[in-house]
């Protein structure tokens, strides 16, 4: 998908050139608070003047001085070249969202192999998942081929075992998902479970069922702003 480079108040974007190409997991820049209304920090309340500067957060749009919105952090979720000015709550946010983009995208979109029962079927079938390289669709092959657009996706539940009352460590071991067929009201319903015939690929398994929970989450921040 072709792409542009943009300059906005906040900084350097390279975004899509149609917005339907866009990442599922995005967000849109936040309208900044106008400086007339921001008389003083949003934070720690000093009052703004000559000497003491208003800064913008880029990723929430409040009003903050140079000690509380003083750290520069990669914000790829709005598309941003160079790390932005950040409040510090937002950092540790955007800080957290790296994980995702330098490690678990990567294992998204190298797939993993689970069994797929499609419905109420009683019959699955070994396929090898994987997310697309323009992170749009869930794209799943065997013996059949499914495209599953993220956006359609209403719910992912995880499933695990190993959990006890007493505590214990728990592996995720499939998922369920539903989505919404393109063009009508119908959800389908689709269980992945990984093989036990495949114990070579457990883990893979498991850190691609993991990376698929938190791009849920961000999915649902997405559609929420």
């Amino acid at each position: 998908d072709a792409k542009k480079l943009v300059r906005s108040p906040s900084g350097l974007r390279m975004v899509p050139e149609h917005r339907s190409a866009r990442s599922p997991f995005g967000l849109d820049e936040p309208p900044w608070v106008p400086d007339k209304e921001c008389p003083r920090c949003m934070q720690c309340d000093t009052k703004f003047d000559f000497i003491t500067r208003k800064h913008h957060c880029r990723r929430c749009g409040k009003c903050f001085c140079d000690k509380c919105c003083s750290k520069k952090v990669p914000l790829p979720r709005m598309c941003f070249v160079d790390p932005v000015r950040q409040c510090a709550e937002c950092a540790l946010v955007s800080q957290k969202e790296t994980e995702f983009y330098d490690k678990q995208l990567k294992v998204l979109m190298n797939g993993a192999t689970f069994f797929v029962t499609l419905g109420t079927s009683d019959k699955s079938e070994l396929m090898v998942c994987r997310l697309s390289n323009n992170q749009r669709y869930l794209v799943l092959d065997g013996d059949s081929h499914y495209e599953i657009e993220i956006i359609q996706i209403s719910t992912v539940q995880i499933l695990t075992e190993g959990f006890t009352p007493g505590g214990g460590n728990t592996r995720a071991i499939g998922m369920i998902l539903q989505y919404k067929v393109p063009g009508s009201e119908e959800v389908m319903r689709m269980k992945f479970t990984a093989g036990e015939d495949f114990s070579c690929n457990k883990k893979l398994s498991a850190s691609w069922l993991a990376a698929m929970h938190k791009a849920t989450k961000l999915l649902y921040e997405s559609r929420d702003q």
